[in-house]
């Protein structure tokens, strides 16, 4: 399985985005906590979900970078090709 440490740049983006939306998320909870609109609060869990939709997106890209040269040099080529079409499926559950 491969690491997102592996290369400092995708993980620096990473965890950058990553503290990005644990901001959104505190705003959100404080438009809660000062009964903003609705809208506006809707508005920024639509900015959160696109926003956690991209880290997962990065994620993936990195892992089936991995897994794809992984199958180039396997054994076992089509096991490699699972994993990454098992965890795409996985993923694309959870994004719209």
């Amino acid at each position: 399985m491969d690491k997102i440490n592996e290369n400092p740049k995708p993980k620096t983006d990473i965890l950058n985005r990553l503290n990005r939306i644990e901001g959104q998320v505190k705003g959100i909870k404080r438009m809660i906590e000062e009964e903003k609109t609705c809208a506006d609060v809707l508005t920024q869990v639509a900015a959160v979900r696109a926003a956690i939709n991209k880290v997962g997106g990065l994620i993936l890209e990195k892992h089936s970078k991995e897994c794809m040269n992984n199958s180039l040099t396997s054994e076992n080529k089509q096991q490699e090709l699972d994993e990454l079409l098992n965890t795409i499926q996985k993923f694309l559950k959870f994004v719209d």
